[in-house]
């Protein structure tokens, strides 16, 4: 007993574990299971591979959030910073550079009655388009026509608007009451005719808006007279580019509502872009005007047409009548949909 005993001590520890507890066999698994484990591990991968795939189209589609109307309202926020900056810059005399209002002592008088009649067809513009406006909301008929839905009530008002306005500026200006007169009578009726649905909104949000887009208008036209006398003509490419991709991204709210990621931001370059936008042709269709009246042949000769004050005044219009579109819709809440 003692013997066996200390034969039991003297054994290794791993002996007496293997003495005192009886091994355990390894689970078996068989090669028909490893196959099949293998098989579905590949499945798993190849649906997170797909699932990888979809991101991009799920992100698009997915609820819009806060991100996209945040960054438009920062540039803007941005740009009427730098804006207000440079009318407090130019407008107190603090550029070196002089400017088309230091010009305007030395003008001729050509040159003046030039820029005074372009803003007289301006102003004539902003009232026959209010009056059109008024007039449609006073009409049953005509508001049933002019917010009449689909392609083809769409396309016929884009062959109006683009219409009228192609007629009216390649008709040869001639001074007092002519065909060329008509013509820019009848586009700004029918520019009035498409912002009246928009009246609906209400006298108080129009009225706003149309004080708001006075002080844009009022500042940014000052800036541009104020500043260096080429010093926004140079803007013309990159404008027109940003034309392009404003087009487009009001093209695309025509099929992605607002409330999706994808939607959301066209809807938010539309609005905030198209506001930034359409402010810096303002400065540049300011100069533009100024440089025209400036340089255009006094005596038209050859094949060299008249100064066109109308065709001259017809561009600052429509940014206007673009700023005022996209200053209301801001406040009716159109950048702020969370729905």
């Amino acid at each position: 007993m003692m013997l066996a005993r200390v034969c039991r001590a003297s054994l290794s520890p791993n002996v007496s574990n293997l003495l005192k507890t009886p091994p355990v066999s390894k689970s078996f698994i068989p090669k028909v299971e490893t196959v099949r484990l293998l098989a579905s591990d590949g499945r798993s991968s190849f649906t997170r591979s797909a699932r990888k795939r979809m991101t991009i189209v799920e992100r698009a589609m997915a609820p819009a959030g806060e991100g996209a109307y945040s960054v438009g309202k920062g540039a803007l926020a941005g740009f009427s910073a730098v804006a207000l900056g440079g009318l407090c810059y130019y407008g107190l005399g603090l550029s070196k550079a002089t400017g088309a209002i230091d010009h305007a002592v030395y003008w001729p008088e050509h040159v003046k009655e030039r820029i005074r009649a372009t803003y007289m067809y301006f102003g004539g513009s902003i009232l026959v388009t209010a009056a059109s406006a008024a007039m449609c909301l006073r009409s049953p008929a005509m508001m049933n026509l002019v917010m009449r839905q689909g392609w083809l009530a769409l396309g016929a008002t884009m062959v109006a608007m683009i219409g009228s306005g192609m007629v009216a500026q390649s008709i040869p200006y001639s001074p007092g009451f002519g065909a060329k007169q008509i013509a820019w009578i009848v586009h700004t009726g029918i520019m009035g005719a498409v912002v009246a649905p928009m009246c609906l909104l209400g006298g108080p949000l129009v009225a706003r808006a149309a004080l708001y887009t006075a002080g844009v208008v009022g500042g940014l036209s000052t800036v541009a007279v104020c500043a260096p006398s080429d010093k926004f003509l140079y803007m013309g490419g990159p404008l027109a580019i940003g034309l392009g991709v404003v087009f487009v991204s009001s093209l695309g709210t025509m099929f992605l509502p607002p409330t999706t990621a994808f939607g959301a931001g066209l809807h938010s370059m539309a609005l905030y872009g198209g506001l930034i936008l359409f402010s810096g042709f303002l400065l540049y269709d300011t100069q533009r005007i100024i440089k025209r009246a400036e340089t255009h042949p006094a005596v038209p000769y050859a094949n060299v047409r008249p100064y066109d004050p109308i065709n001259n005044a017809i561009s600052i219009y429509l940014d206007t009548v673009n700023i005022f579109i996209r200053i209301l819709s801001i406040l009716a809440g159109g950048g702020n949909r969370k729905k």
